[in-house]
C-alpha cells in the first residue's frame, strides 16, 4: 500500500525544488525528509529526483508521479469538501480537454449547454495537443475531448469520435486591409496578406487546397496554432484570416474587423472524443445535443 504521507512529502519537495525549503514548510529536518523520499523511491523502484547544482529536478518518473500526486490530493480535497457540505447541492466535475487548435469561441459555444443542466457541474477545462489529451482521456483523467478531427487511427488509444457538427469559413480583416482589396471575393485574396491555421489544424490542408483550386496565390505571412492569437494579429492589420462561420459575428464585434467573404467549400468540423461508444455522461450528452441544433446542415457553395 502506498504511503500517502510519503507522497505528500514528495509533492512538497517537487513544488519547492529543494529539500531545505520543503523541510521548512513541513517542519522536518532535511535529513529526515531526505530519508522519507528515499523510502518512497525504494517503494516505487524508481528515482524521482536528480540533483542539478543546488536544486533538485524531477526525473521522467518523477514528473509522472507528480501528475498523479496532484490528482490524488485534488480528489482528496473534493472528498473532504463533499463530506463537510453534505447538505449543499452536489456539484459534479466535468473535465474537458480542448485541442489547442479549436477556436475559443467554438469551445465556448459547444460547452456552454453543460452549465445549464438541472444538476450543476463544475467545468474543468484543459488545453493541449490532441495526442496528450487523448492519452489523458484513456486513463480517465478527462471525461471528453473537443477536437477538430476524429481520434487518429494511428494512436494506440481506445476512444470514440462523435461528430458534433460542421460549418463553412468566413474571411475577415481589419478595415485598413479591406480598403486595399477589391470587393470581388474570393479573387480579392490573390496577393493579399493571409494568416492561416498551423499545420496541426485540420483546416490547414483543405484551406491550401481550396486556394490552389481557385488559382488564388495570397502572401502567407503567418501560421498560428492559437486562433485567438491569429485574430489578434488580424485585428492589428497583419493580414486576412479565416474563422468558422458560426463565430463570425462574435469575432467581428470583439476584434473590430470586417468580413470579406465566405465559403462553404471548406468545412470546419468538430468532434467530441470519449471512451464511450454510446454517450452517457449527462454533460457530454448536453454538449452533443446542443451542437446538433446549432450546426445545421449546409450545402456547399
Amino acid at each position: 500500500m502506498l504511503n500517502y504521507k510519503h507522497l505528500h512529502y514528495f509533492r512538497t519537495v517537487a513544488k519547492s525544488g529543494a529539500i531545505n525549503r520543503a523541510a521548512e514548510k513541513l517542519h522536518l529536518t532535511p535529513q529526515t525528509l531526505s530519508g522519507q523520499i528515499s523510502i518512497l523511491e525504494d517503494r516505487l523502484g524508481v528515482a524521482l529526483f536528480r540533483r542539478c547544482g543546488r536544486r533538485l529536478e524531477l526525473t521522467d518518473a518523477g514528473r509522472t508521479a507528480l501528475t498523479y500526486a496532484d490528482e490524488i490530493f485534488h480528489v482528496g480535497a473534493e472528498l473532504e469538501e463533499a463530506l463537510q457540505n453534505r447538505s449543499a447541492t452536489r456539484v459534479h466535475p466535468f473535465r474537458v480537454g480542448i485541442a489547442d487548435v479549436v477556436p475559443k469561441a467554438i469551445a465556448y459555444q459547444l460547452l456552454a449547454p453543460a452549465l445549464t443542466l438541472a444538476e450543476p457541474v463544475k467545468l474543468m477545462c484543459r488545453e493541449d495537443r490532441l495526442e496528450q489529451l487523448a492519452a489523458d482521456l484513456a486513463v480517465h483523467r478527462l471525461d471528453m475531448v473537443l477536437a477538430d478531427r476524429p481520434l487518429p487511427s494511428s494512436m494506440d488509444i481506445k476512444g470514440y469520435s462523435h461528430p458534433l457538427g460542421e460549418c463553412g469559413i468566413a474571411f475577415l480583416a481589419a478595415r485598413s486591409i479591406s480598403k486595399t482589396l477589391e470587393p470581388d471575393f474570393p479573387a480579392n485574396l490573390h496577393g493579399a496578406p493571409l494568416l492561416i491555421p498551423g499545420g496541426d489544424s485540420a483546416l490547414h490542408a483543405p484551406l491550401l487546397r481550396w486556394l490552389e483550386r481557385r488559382g488564388i496565390q495570397p502572401t502567407i505571412v503567418g501560421e498560428f496554432d492559437d486562433s485567438a492569437l491569429m485574430s489578434a494579429f488580424g485585428q492589428a492589420g497583419a493580414g486576412v484570416f479565416p474563422v468558422p462561420l458560426t463565430t463570425t459575428q462574435e469575432v467581428m464585434r470583439q476584434y473590430k474587423v470586417v468580413e470579406l467573404g465566405q465559403t462553404l467549400e471548406i468545412r470546419e468540423r468538430f468532434f467530441a472524443i470519449s471512451v464511450e461508444r454510446r454517450l452517457s455522461h449527462p454533460a457530454v450528452l448536453a454538449v452533443s445535443e446542443a451542437a446538433r441544433r446549432r450546426f445545421q446542415p449546409q450545402d456547399a457553395g
